[in-house]
């Protein structure tokens, strides 16, 4: 087994607003010297400090939202948790200024939407918006399907590049992690499609389980037809979000 490349020293060049509750920060310097192209939609792993007790950093996964030369875009969703504290990447992205540094591991592989289906579900959260954009612009131009999108604010809304065959929904919801039957009801509203159908979906955990209940029981889709993760779970943190993702994938039904 390779071993994991060490993480690079980056430098943060940029800081913007994409939308009112999306963040983009944009990373470089020479941590980027010999680094892999063709990295968008795929992940890295923010190191983040203070360190924890162990004297490990705290780590967070984000999605490389673009790559241009020596460049990164990461976004950050800025929704804070039930009691609307930020976690520690949030408030990371939010104070940080061009010359700051941070350790940063990977890349991860990406999770596009493949090849070769007549139709394409797709359903998720702000925080797994910038993958979805990513793999949509990644779709052939004659690709079809339904986008199902949740977002904080009507303001959210991003201008998507994407096949003028997929039709995308927003559904705004103002505390995110508290319907998480928005999106599983968005693709029971649209239908099910004829032909081959391909599904991508990540959110939040509960959301998550009802996609799944959806799409894998009840559509009976297998996992050469679809990709689901739970990408956070209200209320707790990354590493006890991991946990909990562990054991309900144990524990759920093939």
């Amino acid at each position: 087994m390779a071993s994991r490349p060490a993480p690079r020293t980056m430098t943060v060049l940029g800081s913007r607003k994409v939308t009112p509750n999306m963040l983009r920060l944009t990373l470089g310097g020479q941590g980027m010297v010999d680094y892999p192209p063709g990295q968008k939609g795929g992940y890295v792993k923010l190191m983040l400090l203070p360190q924890s007790e162990g004297g490990r950093p705290v780590v967070r996964t984000y999605t490389i939202r673009d790559q241009r030369h020596r460049e990164l875009d990461i976004d950050f969703a800025l929704h804070g948790d039930a009691d609307h504290q930020a976690g520690p990447a949030t408030r990371w992205a939010l104070a940080a200024r061009p010359g700051d540094a941070i350790e940063v591991g990977g890349p991860g592989p990406a999770k596009p939407l493949p090849a070769g289906f007549q139709h394409y579900l797709v359903a998720g959260d702000m925080a797994a918006l910038p993958a979805i954009a990513a793999n949509l612009e990644a779709l052939p131009g004659d690709a079809t399907g339904f986008v199902a999108l949740e977002i904080q604010d009507a303001n959210d809304r991003q201008a998507l590049a994407l096949p003028p065959g997929m039709q995308v929904r927003w559904l705004v919801n103002p505390a995110p992690g508290s319907r998480p039957d928005l999106l599983e009801t968005a693709l029971r509203d649209y239908g099910w499609p004829a032909g081959s159908v391909y599904a991508w979906a990540a959110c939040e955990f509960s959301a998550m389980r009802r996609l799944r209940s959806y799409l894998r029981q009840e559509q009976g889709l297998g996992s050469e037809r679809l990709y689901l993760s739970s990408y956070w779970k209200s209320g707790l943190t990354e590493d006890a979000h991991k946990v909990v993702k562990r054991e309900d994938a144990e524990a759920a039904p093939l």
